[in-house]
């Protein structure tokens, strides 16, 4: 039995990656969101009188919830896909993925914490 898969080469993959970003983009308020909170802290890191270094790991930081909140988007269709009842394993996964978003979130409070303690206390 042959499975349905696309021939990949690296323009493809690169156009379904930007595809995906795309349709998150388009349909995902809590994705805006999250770009919004991305670009305001890329301003942030940046425009802080703080080493290169400092700056840098502040602004990597930044893409840890944009990459939780692309996967929990995934898993959400995933469900979504199966079924649209309630079910109590489908609201399982959706709130595992909402808790890898605050889970992010926290990751990302805690870096700058840190990094910003780090450059202006120590």
């Amino acid at each position: 039995m042959a499975l349905n898969k696309p021939k990949y080469t690296l323009f493809k993959n690169t156009r379904y990656a930007l595809n995906g970003l795309m349709e998150v983009t388009r349909n995902e308020k809590s994705f805006r969101l999250q770009i919004a909170l991305f670009t305001v802290g890329m301003i942030v890191a940046w425009s802080l009188p703080i080493s290169y270094v400092s700056s840098a790991v502040l602004a990597g930081s930044l893409f840890i919830p944009l990459i939780a909140e692309v996967i929990n988007s995934a898993v959400e269709r995933t469900v979504d896909l199966v079924t649209f009842d309630h079910h109590e394993l489908a609201k399982r996964a959706k709130d595992a993925g909402a808790a890898l978003v605050f889970l992010s979130l926290a990751m990302l409070a805690f870096i700058w914490g840190l990094t910003l303690f780090n450059a202006f206390y120590l």
